[in-house]
């Protein structure tokens, strides 16, 4: 079911058909489900980039399309290793995005430097030392629905942001904490033992 077929479902069911929310909420909904990324692949994890773009994995969906223009994007994502020459011509292309803007790091070379950090002289041991860095993808090279789970993971992190300034929500964490389940307990399952 589309949302908007879930809109005129809750308007219905409304009286007046009136919704009520926060511009807060609105405005983060539209720009967690538009997110244009750059695209910055600079060594091989780029492969893995280009690959994301192939309509198996359907980013559409996601609304994050690539466009090759900083002025127009959201999110970059720095894809593969950054040298230290690189990295003024990075940052320039991050300070010429529009606010709000995020980053991802795709990579063990974009998050840590990798396995070239100590073989070399000039490589940065991770974009977040020039970058403010949002989400994190590990692996050499992370797969497309790595990126994809990072999106999502954008998505969550724009929800908990404020059009007021220095004003953020609390996240809502997924994961079970100790207390939830027992060990190796599947959610809404109960034991045979405590039923009753």
């Amino acid at each position: 079911m589309a949302l908007v077929d879930r809109i005129g479902a809750a308007l219905d069911r409304t009286p007046g058909g009136i919704i009520l929310t926060s511009v807060d909420a609105v405005v983060d909904w539209a720009r967690g489900r538009s997110l244009w990324s750059m695209p910055m692949g600079t060594a091989c994890c780029a492969m893995e980039l280009i690959a994301a773009s192939f309509a198996k994995f359907d980013f559409d969906r996601l609304g994050t399309f690539p466009r090759p223009d900083p002025r127009h994007t959201d999110v970059m994502v720095v894809a593969g290793t950054i040298t230290r020459k690189m990295a003024p011509a990075v940052k320039r292309l991050y300070e010429q995005m529009p606010d709000p803007k995020w980053v991802i790091a795709m990579g063990n070379c974009a998050v840590s430097g990798g396995i070239f950090f100590y073989d070399s002289y000039s490589v940065v041991r991770g974009v977040d030392e020039f970058l403010p860095v949002d989400v994190y993808i590990t692996g050499c090279p992370p797969r497309p629905e790595s990126l994809q789970d990072a999106v999502l993971q954008l998505r969550e992190l724009i929800a908990t942001e404020s059009i007021a300034p220095g004003v953020r929500r609390q996240r809502e964490l997924l994961l079970p904490t100790s207390g939830d389940l027992s060990f190796g307990q599947r959610p809404g399952v109960v034991d045979e033992g405590e039923s009753g």
